[in-house]
């Protein structure tokens, strides 16, 4: 029973590290993003306001990836475990 505690454990924590592998994403694509917003603005200053906009709009679209991976992982470290080693128990009885 411990050991197959530790393996839950184990594999939630793991489950949480390579959900967590997500948050890379979005932080790479709002840098573009912001990267290529700023080419756009110094090319033609009269689009800023229309350029900001829809940077702010796709940056906001691309970090909720990071916040479901967010979520997920928080799910996986702090329910995740409680709820496999009450199925366990209810196994072993």
């Amino acid at each position: 029973m411990e050991l197959a505690l530790g393996i839950i454990l184990g594999c939630c924590a793991l489950g949480a590290g390579i959900a967590m592998i997500a948050g890379i994403g979005p932080g790479i694509g709002e840098g573009n993003a912001v990267a290529k917003a700023c080419e756009a603005i110094g090319r033609q200053p009269e689009a800023k306001s229309e350029v900001t906009s829809t940077m702010i709009m796709g940056c906001a679209i691309a970090e909720t990836t990071g916040l479901y991976a967010l979520v997920i992982a928080i799910l996986l470290i702090f329910v995740a475990p409680n709820s496999f080693a009450a199925i366990l128990k209810n196994i072993n009885q």
